[in-house]
């Protein structure tokens, strides 16, 4: 008897958010395959990946549904993540309870968690990877690829543009998250509440790699989230979650598979 359950394909690209799908998939208990690419001496990722996709963009979640030939692409990760929650998170705690009981479909009958739930999973991705995108633009600058005469001008150039523009930005999201976590319901853990959602899986990556693309900037990377107690722990809660660590060494043993 055929599979009722979809196929589902991870395009993995290394030094990329599609680890964070990685995790989502292990979380949702689901059977996938992950294909690997890896960037190019350009940073770029490979042409290879605008097969799956036109924009070459990863992650990518390819699903073929039961009975169908055609396998439906899906990108950017907060789509990604809300259409599999959507479709297989029935049995777990990563979406919150909608309604409130008694006042299910009615505006205004929406739970604190789940409205923080839907804010924060577009927010990963609309509001707080913006300046720490452009924060990685500036190390490019201040780095050894840019030629050596002209370098001391763009680094200069760079140094303003992160004090003008990316440290305020930065600091009040980082100061946002902390007071989120302070706010949480039921008192937290998580942003959402006591349980893990898919909102953190989101927000693991950005607040990872904060510490690395300002380090430089601001004296050393453990000085950056020092002034965010609760946001250090909760970041250092992510990072031994279960599905977090299973989806870690998932893709390590694919890549020393690929390697052989």
């Amino acid at each position: 008897m055929a599979s009722k359950r979809p196929k589902i394909k991870l395009y993995w690209l290394n030094e990329s958010r599609a680890q964070r799908i990685v995790w989502l998939l292990e979380e949702l208990g689901l059977d996938y395959e992950v294909v690997l690419f890896y960037r190019g001496e350009n940073r770029f990722a490979p042409p290879e990946l605008e097969k799956i996709h036109p924009l070459g963009k990863s992650p990518a979640v390819g699903i073929t549904f039961p009975g169908q030939e055609k396998e439906t692409v899906l990108v950017e990760s907060g789509f990604i993540a809300q259409y599999l929650g959507e479709h297989f998170a029935q049995d777990t705690n990563l979406v919150p309870e909608r309604y409130r009981p008694g006042e299910e479909g009615k505006p205004g009958g929406e739970t604190e968690a789940w409205m923080r739930y839907q804010h924060l999973l577009h927010y990963a991705e609309g509001s707080l990877m913006p300046p720490l995108l452009i924060a990685l633009i500036l190390i490019v600058m201040k780095g050894p690829k840019i030629p050596f005469i002209i370098r001391p001008v763009v680094s200069s150039v760079a140094d303003k543009v992160y004090a003008g523009f990316v440290q305020p930005n930065v600091k009040k999201h980082l100061s946002f998250v902390e007071k989120q976590l302070e706010s949480a319901p039921n008192g937290g853990p998580y942003l959402c509440g006591e349980h893990l959602t898919i909102a953190d899986i989101l927000l693991s990556f950005p607040l990872e790699v904060s510490p690395a693309r300002l380090g430089g900037f601001a004296g050393g990377n453990e000085k950056v989230l020092a002034p965010y107690p609760r946001l250090r722990a909760y970041v250092e809660r992510l990072q031994k979650e279960k599905g977090c660590v299973k989806a870690k060494e998932r893709v390590e043993q694919l890549e020393a598979q690929s390697k052989k």
